[in-house]
C-alpha cells in the first residue's frame, strides 16, 4: 500500500515493484508494467478534458492511440475512463520496444484530480490485478 499524506491518497500496489517520485506524481513499475498517479488541482474531470489530455500527449507521442472516454464509478465514486496504446521505450539491453495498452481513470475530490493510468504490455492479462488496484485507490 502507498499512502501519500501531502497528496492525500492512497493505492494499493504489488509487493517488488520500483517506485520513483514521490508527492504529487509517484510511479510504480516492474518491467513494462507501469502504474502512474497524478494528483493536480483541477475542475471535475469530464469525457472531453480526458481525451484533451490525451490528445496533448499524442502531439508528443505519434504512436499514440486512444479510444473515447466513458464516466463510471470507482468504488462508488464518479471517474472518467479512457484506454490508450503506444510504444514503451527500448529495452537498454534488446532495444526493442513494446505496445503498451494504457487504462487511464481520473477521479476527482476537493478540486483535486487523480489521474491513475495502469499500463501493461500487449498480451499481458493483468486486467485482475489493475482492476483490484483501482478500487483501492482512497482519498485520504
Amino acid at each position: 500500500m502507498f499512502s501519500n499524506p501531502s497528496a492525500r491518497y492512497s493505492i494499493k500496489y504489488p509487493e517488488g515493484w520500483t517506485q520513483s517520485g514521490s508527492g504529487n506524481d509517484v510511479t510504480f513499475r516492474d518491467k513494462n508494467n507501469v502504474v502512474h498517479v497524478t494528483v493536480a488541482t483541477a475542475a471535475v474531470p469530464t469525457r472531453a478534458s480526458v481525451e484533451g489530455t490525451v490528445r496533448a500527449l499524442k502531439s508528443s507521442t505519434p504512436t499514440l492511440t486512444f479510444t473515447p472516454a466513458q464516466a463510471m464509478s470507482i468504488a462508488s465514486q464518479p471517474a472518467v475512463k479512457l484506454t490508450y496504446t503506444t510504444r514503451s521505450a527500448p529495452d537498454p539491453v534488446t532495444g526493442r520496444s513494446v505496445l503498451l495498452i494504457v487504462d487511464r481513470y481520473a477521479l476527482h475530490r476537493g478540486g483535486k484530480v487523480a489521474t491513475v493510468d495502469l499500463g501493461t504490455p500487449q498480451g499481458v492479462d493483468n486486467v485482475d490485478a489493475y482492476r483490484k488496484m483501482i478500487e483501492s485507490f482512497r482519498w485520504g
